[in-house]
């Protein structure tokens, strides 16, 4: 929330693309004076107060495809351009309340089946909040947890974290969430899965801490560069 005070902190970082979910439409980002202009947004949304932000603060520009879906509320496949590099985003926040038996990680199981050719193609990137760790699955429930990671690897497409640290699913080290901004409640909930092309020029995966961004967010960003 409020992404248009925080932005500077995330800047510090000097990220090329943003992801925020829980973020205000931008006719309400008014940034801080002194803080660097977005080159390119891309935002989705029913409510003003909280949609879905992608943020350029490079060359590379945005736009949704014409086969989103809006049923998968929010996963937004986007192509974007420039930087020498052309590839295929999806923007995810994980949560529709109307869809109560799908609400989170169903969202994006329906989704990744619905654009499924997309995901045979290379350079692919699936990154944002999804509201889901493998602690939680539902055995007996089609599309939970680890039923998404087991589809995606079958297409070429893993968690960065995951090979970076070389982790399991559910047995994560470091935490991306700790709800109500509590350190003891803490959870990997944030991911960033990339097709096997774009595995292999991983440089560094960051997850930020509590004590630096509890004044911020209960969210801490999940940081991943890629060589050029």
């Amino acid at each position: 929330m409020a992404y248009r005070k925080k932005a500077g902190f995330i800047l510090k970082h000097k990220p090329d693309i943003v992801i925020v979910p829980e973020c205000e439409h931008p006719d309400k980002l008014k940034f801080n004076t002194g803080t660097l202009m977005p080159t390119d947004i891309f935002w989705y949304g029913t409510n003003p107060n909280k949609g879905l932000g992608v943020f350029s603060y490079s060359s590379y520009r945005f736009k949704l495809l014409a086969t989103h879906k809006p049923d998968f509320s929010i996963v937004l496949p986007i192509i974007v351009t420039g930087k020498k590099l052309d590839f295929t985003l999806f923007a995810i926040w994980a949560n529709n309340p109307r869809d109560k038996k799908y609400q989170y990680i169903g969202q994006v199981w329906k989704a990744i089946n619905y654009y499924t050719d997309l995901l045979k193609n290379k350079k692919t990137i699936l990154i944002g909040d999804f509201n889901s760790n493998t602690i939680w699955d539902k055995p007996r429930r089609k599309g939970n947890h680890s039923t998404v990671v087991d589809f995606l690897k079958s297409k070429g497409i893993q968690s960065t974290y995951h090979k970076f640290f070389n982790q399991q699913q559910g047995h994560e080290d470091q935490k991306t969430l700790f709800m109500y901004r509590h350190k003891d409640k803490s959870y990997h909930i944030d991911y960033c899965f990339a097709s096997n092309d774009l595995i292999k020029k991983i440089t560094r995966v960051e997850v930020g801490t509590f004590d630096e961004w509890n004044e911020y967010s209960d969210h801490t960003p999940l940081i991943v560069t890629f060589k050029p």
